[in-house]
């Protein structure tokens, strides 16, 4: 899976009422102590316990005085107006942290596992959590939902192959809910885009052949969709582009040597490429790509063959020079080797 969580920067003090030289020996003014500044990096939701800063305490104490001290001390009214002007000045200062607090904790994106945590503890509410709706979000919400429909509609059919299977896959519907809420309110959250595709992944691995669920394929575009808007969200989601090509090579195998199939695993060698670009130190990613240029050099003509397999074989020794004891890739140099020799002696 985005991958966010917002930054504040909020500063919290009591502003203490000024007072004359004269007035010092007639007024004693206490001041509770400045709120600390809250730590910029928000935590989680469920353990953040936001703490305020204490009202401001102001006690007056009145000393008996002479005529000539009484003159030149300050008034009670000044002083009680001073005091009211630091609370309310401290009380705005309370509501905009809080708003801020809200509004990170509310954009943030929930990974799987904190998911899968909160429906452990029994505490699966759709609506639950301190959610704020922006102008913007709002104004999307409309098309979003419409946009989340067909996905929410296969995941919901799907049923397992046992009971396990069905059981994990009431954990993936809820993640799913919970990741359309979140686009909702944020379209572009490219987190939440990313971690509905694996859910929606993860649910064509889940699909009973013998059901009346949705095809694997049609889970398997829908996150194929997914992954497109999260990378073109943030172009740099270089596991959003490897999983993007697992998918997209579960298609291809789907339709066996066919011009679809083609297109379809020149498209995940593309996404493949795009995966190591950004994270060149990934064999698997390498291996993958690998088995996907020897997919296709068994579709296309036979001129172009001997070049794919070669490029496949560099593919599987690059992975093998990151992982020495990687024997998936291994294998896989052994048969695409096999596959050149057939190749030149054809």
């Amino acid at each position: 899976m985005s991958s966010n969580s917002e930054h504040s920067e909020l500063q919290n003090g009591t502003p203490e009422p000024e007072s004359e030289p004269e007035a010092a020996a007639a007024v004693a003014v206490a001041a509770g102590p400045p709120a600390a500044d809250p730590d910029p990096q928000l935590p989680d939701p469920s353990d953040a316990e936001v703490q305020q800063p204490p009202d401001a305490e102001v006690s007056v104490e009145v000393q008996s005085v002479d005529a000539d001290e009484a003159a030149n001390s300050v008034p009670e009214a000044e002083i009680s107006d001073e005091s009211s002007a630091a609370a309310a000045v401290q009380s705005n200062q309370e509501a905009e942290s809080d708003s801020k607090l809200a509004a990170a904790e509310g954009n943030r994106t929930f990974t799987m596992r904190e998911l899968l945590n909160e429906l452990k503890n029994g505490d699966a509410n759709d609506n639950d959590g301190r959610e704020v709706d922006t102008p913007r979000s709002l104004a999307n919400s409309e098309q979003q939902i419409e946009q989340n429909n067909a996905a929410m509609e296969l995941i919901n059919s799907v049923t397992g192959l046992d009971e396990e299977g069905r059981s994990r896959q009431r954990i993936l519907t809820f993640a799913a809910k919970r990741y359309a809420t979140a686009l909702e309110r944020n379209p572009d959250d490219y987190d939440a885009l990313y971690n509905w595709a694996l859910v929606l992944q993860e649910s064509a691995d889940n699909v009973n052949p013998e059901s009346s669920s949705p095809s694997k394929d049609a889970l398997l575009e829908e996150a194929c969709r997914k992954y497109e808007e999260a990378t073109r969200l943030c172009p740099t989601l270089n596991d959003a582009y490897y999983n993007w090509a697992i998918a997209i090579s579960d298609r291809a195998k789907m339709r066996g040597r066919t011009k679809e199939a083609e297109d379809l695993w020149k498209q995940a060698t593309k996404n493949y490429e795009k995966a190591v670009q950004l994270n060149w130190n990934s064999p698997q990613a390498l291996n993958n790509w690998g088995l996907a240029l020897q997919e296709l050099s068994a579709i296309v003509p036979a001129r172009e063959k001997q070049t794919i397999v070669k490029t496949a074989i560099g593919k599987f020794r690059s992975a093998i020079q990151l992982q020495f004891d990687f024997h998936r890739a291994i294998y896989n140099l052994g048969t695409v080797l096999v596959s050149l020799i057939l190749v030149v002696l054809h």
